[in-house]
């Protein structure tokens, strides 16, 4: 429901109407309700016992580090006796505070004999003192980073909404990076390539055979000229192993003048030949 205030013109200056949904009313509604507690007034808001104390003892331009408990615990108390009756719940931890304070009055009052050799009795007010001035550094920090700007109170976020649909950024390719690329295909490349074996079928009696046919003339020759290393290994170990067969079954002669001397080998069985 919304309630307009408005004046009538024809009526008095000082008797107001009411308007209830654009409706005007001579009179507010006899059962209208308002709940007493709709509206509050406080003078001073404090956070706090110690924002409380705190504010008494600026306001009166007291030193923090020299305290004087009577006027500070008068003054506290009375604050607490006008919130005890506003609001019991409110106030519970402010008595707690006004009980400390009482209690450090009256440790200042009474008298402390000093015994002897015992050292200085601590100031009862030294823990209320270094309480306080811990709260008012926070309360400092915290006033700053109030005064700092923040988003919704001092500053709004905009928000733009763009329709057409943003390009895609590719990212840049360097000459190095596609060279990279190139030697770590060739190195994949060198792992996975495939190797395929081939059986060549080499006879050794084939080859015993051609040799034969190399020594016909029944003349020595130097044992290197009798194999060829351009066929490859296989041809090579298949002519040795045929040289060696001929020699087993006696039809070729290997011979040398002396160690480490070329060695000769003739077919036997033939008229003998000077080497060349």
């Amino acid at each position: 429901m919304t309630l307009e205030l408005v004046h009538d013109a024809d009526a008095a200056p000082a008797a107001p109407t009411a308007k209830v949904h654009g409706e005007a009313l001579a009179e507010l509604p006899a059962d209208l309700y308002i709940p007493p507690d709709a509206l509050e007034v406080f003078l001073e808001a404090f956070e706090g016992p110690l924002d409380l104390l705190l504010y008494l003892i600026r306001k009166a331009n007291l030193d923090v580090l020299d305290i004087p408990m009577a006027e500070l615990t008068r003054q506290y108390l009375d604050y607490v006796e006008v919130m005890r009756h506003r609001n019991l719940e409110l106030a519970a931890e402010y008595l707690v505070m006004a009980a400390m304070l009482m209690e450090i009055k009256s440790r200042m009052l009474l008298p402390r004999p000093r015994l002897a050799g015992e050292e200085e009795a601590e100031d009862p007010r030294a823990e209320l003192v270094r309480r306080l001035l811990e709260y008012e550094r926070i309360k400092a920090a915290a006033q700053k980073l109030d005064e700092m700007p923040q988003a919704g109170r001092d500053f709004l976020r905009v928000e733009v909404w763009v329709e057409e649909t943003l390009a895609k950024r590719l990212p840049r390719v360097r000459a190095e990076d596609l060279a990279a690329a190139w030697r770590g295909l060739l190195r994949q490349a060198r792992v996975r390539q495939h190797h395929r074996v081939t059986r060549e079928e080499l006879s050794v009696r084939e080859h015993m055979s051609r040799m034969l046919r190399a020594l016909a003339d029944g003349a020595f020759r130097e044992f290197t000229t009798l194999f060829d290393p351009a066929r490859g290994v296989a041809v090579l170990v298949v002519t040795f192993l045929a040289l060696l067969e001929l020699t087993r079954e006696a039809l070729v002669e290997v011979t040398q003048a002396e160690p480490f001397a070329p060695i000769y080998v003739r077919r036997t069985g033939e008229p003998e030949v000077a080497a060349a």
